[in-house]
């Protein structure tokens, strides 16, 4: 079957095949910051947004995302995405980088909803994402920081 979606800023047409998940597409598409781990939805390396959402996209047909805006990674491109990754890297949250990916498509998902997030929403954005290396501190932090760099108060306190 034909499905035909924006892929990171690109309208584009695919033939899929009716049981074809959106990961396996994506990859062959390039994306390779769209990593297969659990392959049920639970661990977030795969995570993409589905018109401005963040979502695992191995739980996703790929024939479900036609009609819709599909970014990854490697379509992320403004100010906010470079600013989540500046802090990320700064921070130290960044080790073995498996779930990288996933953490700046959710973090990015929820900063562009709401420029001043609390921690408690912080983390309930990071929800979805395992991450064996860094116990999420630094990277709660790193997404705090991007926040109160870009719509915080003016004195940067929360």
């Amino acid at each position: 079957m034909k499905v035909e979606f924006e892929l990171n800023g690109e309208v584009k047409e695919f033939d899929v095949d009716s049981g074809e998940i959106l990961l396996d597409l994506l990859r062959d598409e390039g994306c390779k910051s769209v990593k297969r781990g659990c392959e049920t939805g639970d661990c977030g390396a795969c995570m993409v947004l589905v018109d401005g959402r963040a979502m695992t996209s191995c739980t996703l047909f790929a024939a479900q995302a036609d009609g819709k805006e599909v970014r990854t990674v490697e379509g992320l491109e403004d100010e906010l995405a470079e600013q989540l990754k500046e802090s990320l890297l700064e921070a130290g949250a960044v080790q073995c980088g498996f779930c990288i990916p996933g953490v700046l498509i959710s973090a990015y998902s929820l900063l562009s909803r709401n420029e001043e997030p609390t921690k408690g929403e912080i983390k309930a954005a990071l929800d979805g994402n395992l991450c064996r290396c860094t116990g999420y501190v630094k990277q709660i932090e790193a997404i705090k920081e991007t926040a109160d760099s870009i719509g915080g108060s003016s004195n940067g306190q929360k």
